[in-house]
């Protein structure tokens, strides 16, 4: 008599986040067009139907891959932002080298945002999506902002501002250091922001 032995489901979770993990590295390499279901399957080790049953298109793929974005960014500016040194000089510093670094440890993600950002600039349906996804984005990170100040650290903007500025850093600057890595000057992003955000 034989014995079966049962293989079971990993949890959903873990199919999901499989499934994203493997997506963002077809589409930064292939690229958003290019990038196929079937290929996202099985670099994820499943069936294309365990794709759908968890993402209805590559559309949503992405979008699911930008609210994963939205959350890290916007606790990273929480973080970077309440533990900043007493020292406005060594606040500057530790703000840039942080925000520098998620730069250059996310190239796979700034590939696919700025496949899909020139995407949507082609196509009004998809820029109508992508454009309120932005605003959520927007959203939440000035929540992250807000939320940050302080009687040690202040600002004189609005916090909207202070995001746009965040993110015009990361994205511009995410397009020199892809071309030519190391060429960002790791305080270059706490310099900038020192002008909006006073510590002490």
């Amino acid at each position: 008599m034989t014995s079966r032995t049962t293989v079971s489901r990993p949890p959903r979770a873990q199919v999901r986040e499989r499934i994203l993990v493997a997506a963002l590295a077809e589409f930064s390499v292939r690229g958003f067009d290019s990038a196929t279901l079937d290929a996202i399957a099985v670099a994820a080790g499943f069936t294309k139907g365990a794709v759908y049953s968890n993402f209805g298109s590559k559309e949503d793929l992405f979008y699911a891959l930008m609210d994963q974005q939205i959350d890290t960014r916007s606790q990273l500016v929480a973080d970077v932002l309440a533990n900043l040194p007493a020292d406005a000089s060594d606040a500057r510093t530790a703000l840039g080298t942080r925000l520098t670094g998620a730069i250059v440890a996310n190239r796979e993600w700034q590939l696919l945002f700025m496949d899909y950002w020139a995407r949507a600039l082609r196509d009004p349906d998809v820029g109508a999506r992508f454009a309120d996804h932005r605003r959520q984005v927007r959203a939440s990170i000035t929540e992250a902002v807000q939320q940050a100040l302080s009687s040690t650290v202040t600002t004189d903007v609005p916090a909207e501002w202070v995001t746009f500025v965040l993110l015009g850093l990361s994205n511009g600057l995410a397009i020199e250091e892809l071309a030519e890595p190391g060429v960002v000057p790791v305080e270059l992003i706490g310099e900038v922001l020192g002008r909006l955000v006073t510590v002490g």
